[in-house]
């Protein structure tokens, strides 16, 4: 295999990570469905959302995209229009730096992933 399918390869194993990852979340009281899409022109999303009783969604979600030469990574969780958790958009040079970042957002992401939905049905109450 050449250089790049090599690194094409490491770049969807790693997003099937994250999207794996991310589709396990759980919470015994709230719907939840995992997603995955392309975002043109060079990029991917995977994540989860989960829907409160009230109706609203909460959206859990890591993305990876190629612009202007370099990575950028993102990692967020969105009550509705509400930033639960925002870690910065992150611009490196190289695939095995987003690769890390992309596995590093993703644990950040996902990690308190219960405590925030139990605050969100507290707030229900």
């Amino acid at each position: 295999m050449d250089s790049e399918s090599l690194a094409a390869a490491a770049l969807l194993s790693a997003l099937s990570r994250a999207a794996g990852t991310l589709a396990e979340l759980r919470h015994p009281f709230v719907r939840s469905a995992p997603f995955t899409y392309l975002a043109p022109p060079a990029g991917a999303v995977a994540g989860t959302v989960f829907t409160l009783p009230d109706g609203r969604e909460v959206r859990f979600a890591v993305s990876v995209a190629v612009a202007d030469g370099a990575y950028r990574v993102d990692g967020e969780v969105i009550a509705e229009d509400e930033a639960l958790v925002e870690l910065p958009r992150t611009s490196v040079p190289t695939l095995e730096e987003a690769l890390v970042l992309l596995d590093e957002y993703t644990i950040e992401v996902a990690g308190p992933a219960v405590r925030l939905l139990d605050r969100l049905l507290e707030d229900l109450r």
